[in-house]
């Protein structure tokens, strides 16, 4: 079906593909205009918001910037891929060293281009954002607990891009993020585990391997003990509609979670109990469709 040139141009396609999680990117595309739509902006009519240029291009920049941080992400962690993700790594070899920093100037360069049609201010945001995934990727995710605080803001950090444009101050949001950042701080430490053997092999001086495996578990139990605060409060003290179910549901899989936690000791028992945490925080974007389901049958038709 392809001759040998089509399909080193395709296999090429892929790894950049791998290199910049295509697929997460397209996540936070997704999770940004949701967020937009139903939280943020929700008095506004959908199609204001979906057609908002300033939106757009923040959208875009957001997904630039993160592409580049994976690459640059990559490029650091090259050596230790080979020990904890040696099928990905081969992938994601296809592309040289040359052209994945080549195509990370490019994207930062972009995100700045496209942040500066919104305002001055958005381009200071983005070139810190940029700069902050550089020296995470660069230092500080070698470092334990400061590694994991940091890759857990960062991962926020185009959520608060939008949060800072619509001005929206309502305290459910707040906690919504709360929740969040305990998830995200939650799945780092997991891959931290997960990871144990590359990290160690290039001397990364992580959470599970300064303090050992079991220190590592007793903090993801009380992480998760920590998700039942906003838990509690988006429950009882805020409308969340029907997105109640999927809190109910998580409080459920963070349970299982935490079972499977103490049990595990393997990179592939390590890898579900990530899968685990990836699961509830996309979950998470599309149930806040069930906020008011009624609200989004409307705007939608």
């Amino acid at each position: 079906m392809f001759n040998r040139k089509q399909k080193h141009i395709l296999l090429k396609f892929f790894s950049m593909f791998s290199v910049v999680r295509g697929y997460n990117v397209l996540m936070v595309v997704v999770a940004q205009y949701v967020t937009a739509v139903y939280i943020l902006a929700h008095d506004k009519p959908i199609r204001q918001v979906i057609f908002d240029e300033n939106l757009l291009m923040l959208v875009l920049a957001s997904s630039a910037t993160i592409a580049g941080g994976y690459i640059i992400n990559n490029f650091y962690d090259s050596e230790k891929d080979l020990i904890n993700r040696p099928q990905k790594s081969m992938l994601d070899r296809l592309i040289s060293q040359n052209t994945k920093l080549s195509f990370y100037f490019v994207l930062n360069l972009l995100a700045v281009i496209m942040a500066s049609y919104v305002s001055f201010k958005a381009v200071v945001f983005f070139s810190l954002y940029i700069f902050g995934i550089w020296l995470y990727s660069h230092k500080l995710k070698k470092l334990p607990f400061v590694g994991n605080v940091i890759s857990a803001i960062l991962t926020i950090v185009p959520f608060f891009a939008i949060f800072i444009y619509y001005k929206n101050f309502e305290h459910v949001i707040f906690v919504h993020a709360t929740y969040l950042i305990l998830i995200v701080s939650m799945r780092e430490l997991t891959k931290d585990l997960e990871n144990i053997t590359g990290d160690l092999a290039q001397n990364y001086k992580t959470i599970p391997i300064v303090y050992g495996e079991h220190y590592s578990k007793i903090m993801l139990t009380v992480l998760a003990l920590l998700t039942l605060v906003p838990t509690y409060f988006l429950l009882t003290r805020y409308d969340v509609g029907h997105m109640t179910l999927f809190f109910y549901f998580t409080m459920v899989l963070l349970a299982v979670f935490v079972w499977l936690l103490w049990r595990s000791k393997t990179k592939k028992q390590y890898l579900i109990l990530h899968n685990i945490l990836k699961f509830i925080i996309v979950s998470g974007v599309f149930s806040v469709l069930l906020i008011d389901v009624d609200v989004v049958l409307n705007r939608l038709f």
